[in-house]
């Protein structure tokens, strides 16, 4: 006789892992990175195949989404990178002195007439 094994007996291997913010802060070869997590600690990261196949650059600086495994808390899985704060304060900064500039040629050529 076969037996059929329960299905709720497996285990979801993603339960095993806890997922984190963090910073990246330096650049290693081969996809690897040093992250420092929110709670000061750093850790080894790579790139997840997903990122790696859709050839999203992950530099200095940029904030990600780590995956950990419960059981090696050294190593984790970098499984999102997280849109800069910064990139949008530029875009108001350029959109600002765009308008400044507008109205300073409305000036000048209000004060011409």
């Amino acid at each position: 006789m076969t037996e059929k094994k329960n299905m709720t007996e497996k285990k979801n291997p993603r339960e095993a892992k806890v997922t984190f913010e963090g910073l990246v802060t330096e650049a290693l070869p081969n996809g690897m990175f040093r992250v420092r997590l929110e709670n000061d600690t750093i850790i080894l990261g790579y790139i997840s195949g997903k990122i790696r196949s859709s050839s999203i650059r992950i530099l200095m600086g940029d904030r990600v989404k780590i995956e950990i495994s419960r059981y090696d808390s050294s190593k984790g899985r970098i499984i999102y990178r997280l849109p800069h704060k910064d990139s949008k304060r530029i875009e108001d900064s350029k959109d600002s002195e765009d308008l400044k500039d507008s109205e300073d040629l409305k000036d000048t050529k209000d004060s011409k007439d």
